[in-house]
Formats: C-alpha cells, structure tokens, sequence
C-alpha cells in the first residue's frame, strides 16, 4: 500500500510500461525522472532486456542509477564516476537449458527455442525462426545444438498450440525453481532464466548496496515478469493502464498507460503533491 512521503528508491519497467509502443521515450518522461533523481531519489530500469541491449537501455532511462537487466541476470551500477560497475552477472548452464526443454517437449510438444547467449553490444539472439518474434535484425538461425554449445544468459520458447500463460502454467509445473527461473513478458514466449534470477533478486542487490529497505521501493510494471518485484517492493506497486491482468491485479495502483507517459503522470503528481 502506498505510503506517505517520498520512496528512498524508484524501479520501472521499460518495455510497455515506461517506453510508448512506438519504442520512444517522451521528453516529458525524461525530464520528469530527472527531477526524481534531483530530488535524490535513486531511479533503477529494471528490464528483461538482456546486456547486449545496454546502449539501448541506458538511452531509454537516461536517468537511471542503476540496471537491472536479463530480468535480473545482470545488475549495472551507473552511479560510479569511475565507470559502470557489473554488481551481478549469471548465466544458465547449457545442460540444464537442454534438459528441461527435453522435458517440456515430452509434455507440449515441438518447441520453438531462442537462447541469448552474448552479452556484446547488439547481439543476435540465435534459435529458430518464427516469424511472430518482433526483432528479426538481431536475431540468428542457430540449431538446438549451436544454441546449447555453452552457458546462456536466458533462452525463449514457445508452441505452436499454447498461449504463452498456458504455456507458462504447464512450464512452471514441470520445472522446478531450483533448476530455472520462468516468466513472461508479452512477447508471446516464455523465458527461462537461472534460478534465482528475477527483477526482485536483482533489485535486492541494489537495495543493499544503497542500503535501502524493500518497503522503501516504488515500482512500476505491466508484466508477469514484474509480479516479484510487486512482491518484493512495499511502498508502492504500480501498474499501467494497458498492463496484463496478474499484475493490474497485483498492483496497489494503475496509472495512465505507456503511451499516455502513465510513469511520468504519477512520478509528476508524487513530486508535487
């Protein structure tokens, strides 16, 4: 529930929820969050993009202190003059991705599998072709066995006959937490990330090194990849207007939508009021 006063530490998605559908960042938004940090508040983007999408991250949330990126995998202080210091950094391995996607296949059938395996800039992902994926530039055709070669920051799946929540239902019940992390965040796949890794377990590495309590988090969210977070952060959950059901329900409140900047409205209202 939301508190009174000011947060000690603001986390916000970026994809549906702080960055329009035309993938833009006004420049309300921008300069609202600069007046979050002016007010010296720390501000993180937590994302499920993955490292290799860092420049397009750090352009998105210009104002972010910290990155919680791969949904968790990897946690970036920004805040160092000295440069950006890698506080997180793990990986799933490869024989543990290929086993569990052997068992989720007895159970659903053929699976269509990306791996995002390179953490350089611009990096493809590598897997199967399927044309719903919206970032065919980076993206390379690799085989099971290419893609399993070594450790992977997350891979991505889907079926020709599930919804991805049905997929991710089925997923979440044949695989167990101490072998994969599972989400999804509305991009028709699931995600299968190392255990332990979600959005909460990379803001907890923020919040420690700020020493900044969860009950002190505003968070901000519009997918099922969020829900840990809304767990994790007490001061307030907040949900945009286009965000999925779980987490308009999971929410203490909803905000305009992306495209109506609905993170800046709130954060605008939040400063002055």
């Amino acid at each position: 529930m939301t508190r009174p006063g000011l947060p000690k530490l603001i986390a916000t998605d970026l994809d549906g929820t702080l960055v329009r559908s035309d993938d833009t960042v006004s420049a309300y938004t921008h300069e609202v969050l600069d007046r979050v940090r002016a007010a010296g508040i720390p501000v993180v983007g937590a994302t499920g993009r993955g490292p290799r999408l860092t420049e397009l991250t750090r352009n998105d949330i210009r104002a972010a202190d910290f990155l919680v990126l791969a949904g968790g995998g990897r946690v970036v202080d920004q805040s160092d003059p000295a440069g950006p210091v890698v506080l997180r950094d793990e990986r799933l391995a490869s024989g543990v991705l290929a086993g569990l996607l052997a068992d989720l296949e007895v159970a659903v059938g053929p699976l269509t599998v990306m791996v995002e395996a390179s953490d350089e800039h611009d990096a493809p992902l590598w897997g199967d072709y399927h044309p719903a994926w919206p970032y065919q530039d980076r993206f390379e055709v690799r085989t099971r066995d290419e893609c399993l070669a070594g450790d992977v920051i997350k891979a991505f799946a889907r079926t020709a006959d599930h919804h991805v929540d049905e997929l991710l239902a089925v997923a979440q019940e044949i695989v167990p937490p101490h072998l994969a992390t599972l989400t999804q965040a509305g991009l028709g796949f699931i995600e299968i990330c190392p255990p332990g890794v979600d959005k909460a377990s990379g803001l907890t590495v923020v919040a420690q090194s700020l020493g900044v309590d969860p009950a002190e988090v505003l968070v901000f969210g519009d997918m099922p990849n969020d829900l840990p977070m809304f767990e994790w952060a007490g001061w307030a959950r907040v949900a945009v207007a286009n965000a999925h059901p779980s987490v308009r329900a999971a929410a203490d409140d909803i905000t305009l939508r992306n495209d109506d900047d609905g993170v800046a409205v709130y954060l605008d209202r939040l400063l002055s009021r």
